[in-house]
């Protein structure tokens, strides 16, 4: 007869713990495999398992040695292990009462030595174990037990990091959704704005059709910032359409699209001619020279801005260098996180330009370096690999 482990007092926080990490039922993972593979051959066994105690059942992320997936909770040698705090040793499964009936020891596999070190979620709840199973009784030395302790930090430290990432990766979703849905959904009522103002600024004169010229200039600019909230939420690897393009057709596009801006400030606008061809998304590499562009005269009150490509080595290096502010040192590390503005008194969107430039620049496999000097200027360097030109 099984001798079934008594519940933890904190049971229910313990299951509730182990099911925020959503590891349950989940493929194999070679992280969890290297573990349990490294266990087995410093203790020195033929069975390991990466072993997660849920309400009825045992369920195994890695094995060694077994092919079983789970087991029922009422024969798990793990249930009685996270009731401890330290290593827990069974020698001899037919020497110790709680075990010499056990289905797993009078039947396959014919357990006889079981040790498990606990993983212990950061506030403190058993979750399961890291555990070597032998078929003959032995124990192990002081080094093998402190090799499995560590062996099953690291397991904890692994099922963290999946945690981790698959809250960032909601997050991630989340926000893509809120930003599609304002830069969509929001565009009607804007599009709706626009041409009531249109009609009414045909039936008015003087300092109340100038007035009115405001009241339209602002609705314009959350028109184009919605644009750039809906081009965010659409990047990812399915948007990229890779084809064979001039690239002068591209720079053409920046000139016609910038220079009026350049030429109202003041600003001499600079496009270099290049005569090659790139094998990559146009619309992206439109969009990435497009924000790094607008930026440039946004931020440039007197002086130039310039685009220029030019061979580097192997690599395409396509360049936009302005004589504006200049960025700050301590923020060149962060002016590609999305919603950074650089100056406040610049501000005129919402700062998602420089994150959208690098994460199109990363789905094209492209490179994006920054050097700049407070009051000099910046260039912005856009490197593309040679496969693609």
């Amino acid at each position: 007869m099984n001798m079934t482990a008594k519940l933890p007092p904190n049971e229910p926080q313990r299951l509730q713990a182990l099911h925020s990490y959503k590891i349950l039922d989940t493929r194999r993972e070679a992280a969890f495999d290297d573990l349990t593979l490294i266990a087995a051959q410093i203790c020195g066994t033929p069975m390991a398992i990466v072993s997660l105690v849920d309400q009825t059942r045992q369920w195994f992320k890695s094995t060694v040695g077994l092919s079983a997936s789970e087991t029922p909770r009422e024969v798990s040698f793990c249930a009685h292990a996270i009731l401890q705090d330290k290593l827990f040793i069974v020698p001899d499964a037919f020497e110790d009462i709680r075990f010499r009936n056990n289905d797993l020891v009078t039947g396959a596999p014919y357990l006889r030595f079981y040790a498990g070190a606990v993983l212990h979620s950061p506030d403190g709840h058993a979750l399961g174990t890291l555990c070597v199973l032998d078929r003959t009784p032995r124990n192990l030395d002081e080094n093998q037990k402190a090799a499995l302790e560590a062996l099953a930090r690291q397991a904890m430290a692994q099922m963290e990091m999946r945690r981790s990432l698959e809250e960032a990766e909601r997050v991630i979703r989340y926000r893509g959704r809120v930003m599609a849905v304002m830069g969509h959904d929001l565009k009607q009522p804007v599009n709706v704005l626009e041409i009531s103002l249109g009609i009414l600024a045909d039936k008015l004169h003087g300092a109340e059709r100038e007035t009115l010229g405001y009241a339209t200039g602002a609705i314009e600019k959350l028109s184009r910032e919605l644009d750039v909230l809906a081009r965010a939420s659409r990047l990812d690897q399915d948007s990229v359409q890779i084809a064979r393009f001039p690239v002068q057709g591209v720079l053409d596009s920046i000139y016609d699209s910038w220079s009026l801006r350049a030429r109202r400030k003041g600003l001499a606008f600079d496009v270099e001619p290049y005569e090659g061809e790139l094998e990559s998304d146009e619309r992206m590499l439109l969009t990435i020279l497009g924000n790094l562009t607008g930026n440039a005269i946004k931020y440039t009150e007197k002086g130039s801005v310039r685009i220029a490509c030019r061979p580097d080595g192997q690599d395409l290096i396509i360049e936009v260098s302005d004589t504006g502010c200049g960025i700050p040192s301590d923020q060149l590390e962060k002016i590609f996180d999305s919603f950074h503005q650089i100056d406040s008194s610049h501000s005129e969107g919402l700062g998602l330009g420089l994150a959208i430039v690098q994460r199109t620049a990363e789905l094209l496999g492209y490179r994006i370096e920054v050097a700049s000097q407070p009051g000099q200027g910046s260039r912005f360097a856009v490197i593309i690999p040679p496969r693609q030109y």
